[in-house]
């Protein structure tokens, strides 16, 4: 398919599992859509004295395994079916770790990169004041993702306190330490992402201490991703890169040197050391793993033959398109897809939760082994659906995901 809708290829992806499960045509029907969807407008005074009116969502797409979760992404291109597409994808990826919960997804458009922190402050606190009547411990958790923090979703937890009128910490995850986060929270993504490859390494037979990687998008995910590629895996991380443009080095790239320039000048672009790779190009590069850390539909029917790595580690959301899928399945390609690949976070917010609920929070050393289980389990489970199936591995988990979903609908009597 052609299609580039992000919510039309997550339909896609879905009709594909729906026909080889089976479902009739009610339980599709219901399934290819968000069972509520929010939309609202924030007005927001700016630091010039001028009002600001802001296009806000939330979308609750299944909680028939539990209550929804899922990010608030602040992003200048945000649109509806963005926002539809990660809510479906978060239903699947809860579903596919099996933790009993559903999926949503929230997001505002704007550009917080051009606003004050008290700008940001201002929006965090309209937003819940918007949506905060469908959120909820029980009904429905927001947490951080594309340009959101710790400290927006501190700011959001505590407006929703104030409308309660009691402390609600469980309202949101991806909270600092200090207001009931979770040890393990800011690498769970990467962190995640790292055990499942470290499984694939295993299926595939790759010695991955002799192994090099590359990372696209070096924000939060792709930053961890470099790190513990390196501590966990043993690889060598040759090449990052962010918006502006990407470095290589054959004989590997510095974690802590990498991040600082990064940090001090905006940009990895230019770091000594080190030659300029277009995105374009590290996408293509010879190493063992790729991590697509960025944004959606980056790996296309026009380049998918052209990469040469051996495992594809999708960090991103949605970084491969239905067409490309079926290019790196023929060539070899072991593509680890988005909702297993970076469901850590999901997972480590599901325990920000459980500890929220009782009040007593584990040591990190906890977090990182029920962790490493939840992801080697869902791993395990969708290898043996694609071996079973003689299907890709998208394609395998999503049969895993759709058939838990199916059943606790089944049970519930909605479908």
């Amino acid at each position: 398919m052609s299609e580039q809708n992000p919510f039309k290829i997550a339909q896609w992806q879905f009709d594909e599992a729906a026909e080889i499960l089976g479902l009739d045509a009610g339980t599709r029907a219901f399934l290819r859509e968000p069972m509520r969807e929010l939309v609202v407008t924030i007005p927001v005074r700016m630091d010039d004295g001028n009002i600001k009116v802001f296009k806000g969502y939330r979308i609750q797409y299944n909680d028939s395994r539990g209550p929804c979760k899922g990010g608030l992404r602040w992003h200048p291109d945000e649109t509806i079916d963005t926002v539809r597409a990660l809510a479906a994808w978060m239903t699947w990826k809860t579903s596919v770790v099996d933790i009993p919960l559903g999926g949503g997804k929230g997001g505002v458009t704007c550009n917080p990169k051009e606003m004050s922190l008290n700008e940001q402050e201002r929006l965090a606190r309209g937003y819940i004041r918007a949506v905060g009547r469908i959120l909820g411990e029980k009904t429905d958790v927001p947490a951080p993702d594309v340009y959101t923090t710790p400290q927006i979703m501190a700011w959001m937890m505590d407006e929703y306190s104030v409308l309660r009128g009691h402390n609600e910490p469980g309202v949101i995850t991806g909270k600092p330490l200090a207001l009931g986060g979770s040890a393990g929270r800011d690498d769970a993504t990467a962190r995640g992402g790292i055990y499942v490859t470290r499984e694939a390494a295993k299926v595939l037979g790759i010695d991955l201490q002799k192994g090099t990687a590359a990372v696209q998008g070096y924000g939060n995910a792709g930053q961890f991703a470099h790190k513990l590629a390196h501590e966990i895996l043993g690889l060598t991380v040759v090449a990052v890169s962010d918006s502006k443009g990407g470095i290589y080095n054959a004989n590997g790239l510095n974690f802590e040197a990498t991040l600082q320039y990064k940090q001090e000048t905006g940009s990895v672009i230019g770091m000594p050391g080190t030659t300029p790779i277009s995105n374009e190009s590290l996408l293509e590069s010879e190493v063992t793993v790729l991590f697509p850390a960025a944004l959606e539909n980056i790996i296309t029917d026009k380049n998918a033959g052209n990469i040469k790595a051996k495992i594809s580690t999708e960090l991103a959301n949605g970084p491969t398109t239905p067409e490309a899928d079926k290019i790196l399945y023929e060539n070899g390609v072991f593509v680890i897809p988005d909702f297993l690949a970076n469901a850590g976070g999901v997972t480590v917010s599901y325990f920000e939760q459980v500890q929220n609920s009782y009040g007593y929070y584990w040591p990190l050393e906890t977090v990182h082994v029920r962790l490493d289980e939840k992801m080697t389990h869902a791993f395990q489970a969708v290898h043996q659906m694609a071996q079973t199936k003689k299907v890709h591995n998208r394609l395998a988990a999503y049969l895993v995901a759709v058939g838990r979903v199916v059943e606790s609908s089944k049970l519930r009597g909605w479908i």
